[in-house]
C-alpha cells in the first residue's frame, strides 16, 4: 500500500451581522471522516461566541443517515458576529487506478440496482434515487449516454463522463448558487465544483447507476511542478460512483482527476444539501453573507 501523505486543514467561516442576531440555531457538518484511504487526528472545532449548553462540542456530535458526524448548536443571546473554525490533520493514502477490465458492463450494474420486492438492499441502491439537487431527468440521461456507450465497462463510462463534463463545462463561480439543480447546471454548462458534481451524479442516476456527493477540501499548495487544482481556496466537491468488484470510484470532474492524495474527505450524501458545512436559522442578522477561508497544506514529514 502507498504511504500516507499528511495534510493540515483549517476551515474558517465568519458572519458579521447587521443588525445583531437575537436567536440562532445551526447545523454543522465539519467533522472529517475516517475511511479506508484517510486517517484523521487532532480535530478541533471552535465556535465563538460559545454555543448554549455543555462546553465539550465533540461530545454533542450525532450521526446522520450516511454516517457523517454533525453538530447542532444554538445561541439564545444577542451576538453581532459568529466564527466557526475547524482544524485537523488528515493522512491520505493514494487509491489505485480503477481496473476497468474488472468492471462489469454498466447496463448490467444498472439492472442489478433496480428495486425488486424482497431483494436484499445494498448501500448503493439509495444513491440511484433522485434527490432535490441531483434528480433523474431525461436530458441528463441523454447527456450521460454520450459517455456510457452500450456494453462499456462501468468504470470506463464513469471516467468518460468525468472527462466529458470537464471538457464541456466552464468553471464560473458567479454563474450559479447553492440552490442550483443539476438540470439547470446542465443547461448553463457552467458553474462551480458543486454543479460539476451534481451533473455527474444526476446523469449516472438517470441511467440507473448509483452515485453520491462527496464534500471536502483540496490541497492549497501543490507539489513542485504540479498545477494548482481548481477550487483549492474553499470547500470542494467530487463524486463517488458505485462499481461492483471495485467499490466506490472517487472522481473529480472539476479537475478531471481521480480523487487522491490532494483530496481530503469531509462527508458524503445524496447531494450538497445533505452535507452543507454550515447552515442555520436566525432571527435578526439582516442579509449577512459568510466569509469562508480554507487552507490545506502539507505537513512537515518529520512530524508526520
Amino acid at each position: 500500500m502507498s504511504e500516507l501523505r499528511w495534510l493540515r486543514v483549517l476551515h474558517e467561516t465568519v458572519y458579521d451581522y447587521e443588525p445583531a442576531v437575537e436567536l440562532a440555531h445551526h447545523l454543522a457538518c465539519l467533522s472529517p471522516r475516517e475511511t479506508a484511504w484517510q486517517q484523521v487526528r487532532d480535530w478541533q472545532l471552535t465556535i465563538t461566541p460559545a454555543p448554549d449548553g455543555e462546553a465539550d462540542l465533540q461530545s454533542r456530535l450525532s450521526l446522520d443517515p450516511w454516517g457523517n458526524a454533525r453538530l447542532v448548536f444554538s445561541h439564545a443571546r444577542v451576538h453581532e458576529r459568529l466564527l466557526v473554525r475547524s482544524q485537523f490533520e488528515a493522512g491520505i493514502r493514494a487509491a489505485p487506478a480503477p481496473d476497468c477490465a474488472a468492471s462489469p458492463p454498466w447496463e448490467q450494474v444498472a439492472e442489478a440496482l433496480r428495486y425488486r420486492a424482497g431483494a436484499v438492499r445494498t448501500e448503493a441502491v439509495e444513491f440511484t434515487l433522485a434527490s432535490p439537487l441531483a434528480p433523474r431527468d431525461a436530458a441528463l440521461a441523454e447527456f450521460g449516454r454520450q459517455a456510457f456507450e452500450p456494453g462499456l465497462p462501468l468504470a470506463s463510462g464513469a471516467l468518460a463522463l468525468m472527462r466529458q463534463i470537464h471538457a464541456q463545462f466552464k468553471y464560473a463561480p458567479l454563474a450559479t448558487d447553492v440552490g442550483t439543480r443539476a438540470p439547470q447546471a446542465l443547461a448553463l454548462k457552467r458553474g462551480v465544483c458543486q454543479d460539476f458534481a451534481h451533473v455527474m451524479i444526476a446523469a449516472c442516476r438517470s441511467l440507473g447507476l448509483a452515485a453520491r456527493y462527496v464534500s471536502g477540501y483540496l490541497l492549497t499548495r501543490p507539489a513542485p511542478g504540479k498545477p494548482r487544482l481548481v477550487g483549492a481556496d474553499a470547500s470542494h466537491a467530487w463524486v463517488e460512483v458505485w462499481c461492483p468488484r471495485l467499490g466506490w470510484l472517487a472522481l473529480d470532474p472539476t479537475n478531471n482527476v481521480q480523487a487522491g492524495q490532494d483530496h481530503v474527505t469531509l462527508a458524503w450524501g445524496r447531494d450538497y444539501a445533505d452535507v452543507a458545512p454550515l447552515r442555520g436559522v436566525i432571527r435578526g442578522g439582516g442579509s449577512a453573507e459568510p466569509r469562508v477561508a480554507v487552507t490545506v497544506e502539507p505537513m512537515d514529514e518529520a512530524k508526520a
